[in-house]
């Protein structure tokens, strides 16, 4: 079949739009075409072993045993229908159209019926035949030629593809929930599996594909798309699980149109309830959600961790709790294949966060640490912004696996593609931009090229490809300490902070106590010796008792005590106390020598400056820009004067016209 056949056959379903304006919001149009296309198609599949069904039902009707295994292979395929109404014999009967078209669904296996259920259709039913349009739409739907010697499978996924489509630009405040652009999906499915065009081709290969928050299912159908197109004879295995439960049933029902196992598809989070528990895979792909907060399943990913340690889904930490993007990425690194069996591959959709939120000893460091450690980044591309419909935010993919090639063990690619657009004629929602065929393939080339590219200074693209090596974006968090220093002296404000102190309140008589220092009121000294003798004298003089104890000496310290450069360094048992005030932290490359680095950068600033290395931390960040950035100078003062005087002399001119 044609493009202009499977066009026309996406209009006519759609075409019950006309239907519907009035009585839908454009964005719900969806709700009624995309489930009445799936049971047309359904029923269309099932047509020519409807009588055999119908016999076999017949056959087990009173005996008491489960007849679905029969009725499956009386169907030939993984659904069936026990009734023997049809679309059109439905519509044909018009004062009864919802009970007759309710009995129909009814009728379907339980995979089908979960999957119609799913979309609300009875909800659907029962508003249509309120509006008095059901009979239409089914009339419509019914004179669909959906027979499969008509429309393949394959055909028939792109027309359900086309149908998604207008639904997402319909709706285009939740089209980025349910939708990636298919220009995204496919530069992803490039850098995800074309590293193995050549192993794709050779004869019996099964590939296992999932996506853990599969939405309608696009990324499966291209990573399916892309393997078939190899190798037509490939066997090709989609699994995915999504928590939108009509996204759940646009992509189950896409899978059983094309005759795939729709059980693949699992309902629910993937995080707390894992539809794929112990299944491992070739290809692992996902774009999901940004910055969506996981607080609902905290209790279950928690547990997971603690529980399973090493095993766990989320070793070695987790994020903060109001972004699970990385919890995503740890589920299905979780899930590759084992590197001796063969190995897998990853690609996901990150927005900036994952590349460096969290300092050093947070769980998004740890994670990254711990991905970079085991070698199983292989790169980030960069795309341009204004690709989603929900978001004009910057996006990126990460590609990983573990199975890197010799040339690429212990290395990471970079690769700047956020100039590689075309502007939409007409944006859809935040989407404003896309990547046409040329450019998918140049990225596509440039990252297969990426190592040579980043060598060869006379290469075009040399300038958009980096390479790095693991402990590259490593480093050690130090704490840089300097010693505390401290003039005394005794004033209304240090008295006033000793009445507060809580050692001071717990004497016999603390305001007594206060009071007594109040002839020392003007004095300094430069000792603590010195200050805490004479303050001690006075107190003693005063008929109190002079207290015992660190906290009370702790506390006079701290009162009297005042920050002074030229004051005297104080020992705590017998090491320097450093000043919490002057504490500051600094990331050094791992592979430098932090005593190296203090020296250099540190101490010629400050000498007397010191690190606590029990206080050290390792950190991983990728900090993108910053390696991709070219700095521009600013233009020449006399350049911007001129300007300016350009665009006064046109406001004159402007003014002038006004006035006249």
């Amino acid at each position: 079949m044609n493009t202009n056949k499977h066009t026309e056959l996406a209009n006519h379903a759609w075409s019950v739009a006309d239907l519907l304006r009035g009585d839908y919001k454009q964005s719900d149009y969806g709700k009624v075409i995309l489930p009445f296309t799936v049971l047309r198609r359904l029923e269309c599949v099932l047509a020519p072993t409807r009588d055999k069904v119908l016999e076999t039902v017949e056959k087990y009707r009173n005996r008491d045993i489960d007849a679905d295994r029969f009725l499956r292979k009386a169907s030939g395929h993984r659904f069936y229908n026990r009734t023997p109404l049809t679309l059109k014999s439905i519509a044909a009967d018009s004062s009864h159209v919802a009970r007759n078209l309710n009995q129909y669904i009814g009728g379907f296996s339980p995979n089908a019926y979960e999957v119609l259920e799913r979309y609300d259709f009875a909800q659907q039913i029962n508003k249509l035949d309120g509006a008095n349009l059901l009979y239409k739409v089914t009339s419509t739907f019914a004179d669909l030629d959906l027979r499969p010697e008509v429309v393949d499978n394959h055909q028939m996924g792109y027309i359900f593809e086309e149908l998604i489509r207008r639904f997402a630009e319909q709706s285009n405040e939740t089209a980025g929930e349910h939708f990636t652009p298919r220009e995204v999906i496919e530069l992803m499915v490039n850098l995800l599996i074309a590293p193995d065009d050549d192993a794709l081709r050779k004869p019996s290969v099964v590939r296992r594909v999932l996506d853990p928050a599969c939405g309608t299912g696009g990324m499966l159908s291209a990573a399916y798309e892309h393997i078939t197109s190899l190798n037509p004879d490939a066997i090709v295995d989609v699994y995915g699980q999504e928590l939108n439960p009509e996204s759940w049933a646009i992509c189950r029902s896409d899978l059983m149109i094309k005759d795939q196992d729709p059980d693949n598809i699992k309902f629910g989070n993937s995080f707390s309830d894992d539809g794929h528990r112990g299944a491992t895979f070739d290809y692992l792909l996902a774009n999901p959600p940004f910055g969506v907060e996981w607080k609902k399943v905290k209790e279950d990913v928690e547990d997971d961790l603690e529980r399973l340690g090493e095993n766990s889904r989320f070793w070695p930490a987790l994020p903060r709790i109001n972004d699970g993007s990385l919890l995503f990425l740890q589920h299905m690194l979780s899930k590759m294949k084992p590197a001796e069996q063969g190995g897998g591959r990853v690609a996901i959709v990150f927005n900036g966060s994952p590349l460096f939120t969290g300092a050093a000893g947070s769980g998004e460091s740890q994670i990254r640490q711990h991905i970079l450690e085991n070698d199983w980044l292989e790169g980030i591309v960069a795309l341009p912004d204004q690709l989603f419909y929900n978001t004009g935010i910057s996006t990126y993919f990460w590609i990983l696996t573990n199975r890197k090639s010799p040339d690429y063990r212990g290395k990471v690619v970079l690769l700047d593609a956020r100039d590689q657009w075309q502007k939409m004629r007409k944006s859809l929602g935040d989407k404003r931009k896309y990547i046409d065929a040329d450019q998918i393939a140049e990225i596509t080339r440039l990252y297969a090229d990426a190592l040579y590219a980043a060598k060869d200074e006379s290469h075009p693209q040399h300038a958009k490809v980096k390479v790095f090596d693991n402990d590259d974006f490593g480093y050690r968090r130090i704490t840089v300490e300097r010693p505390l220093k401290l003039r005394f002296e005794i004033s209304e404000d240090t008295l006033a902070a000793l009445r507060e102190a809580k050692p001071i309140q717990k004497l016999d008589a603390p305001e007594e106590f206060v009071e007594a220092l109040r002839p020392l009121l003007g004095r300094t000294w430069w000792k603590k010796a010195e200050a805490v003798k004479e303050i001690r004298e006075t107190v003693i003089d005063a008929g109190l008792t002079w207290p015992t104890g660190a906290p009370f000496a702790k506390a006079l310290r701290d009162a009297v005590g005042v920050r002074d450069p030229e004051g005297e360094e104080q020992i705590s048992k017998g090491k320097t106390e450093p000043d919490p005030k002057l504490r500051d932290y600094e990331n050094v490359p791992l592979h430098e020598d932090v005593e190296e680095y203090l020296k250099r950068e540190v101490l010629p600033h400050v000498p007397d400056a010191w690190i606590d290395h029990t206080k050290t931390k390792i950190g991983y960040e990728i900090p993108f820009t910053r390696h991709f950035y070219v700095y521009e100078p600013p233009r020449p003062l006399a350049e911007i004067d001129a300007e300016l005087k350009a665009l006064e002399a046109e406001i004159q001119e402007l003014l002038g016209e006004v006035t006249e």
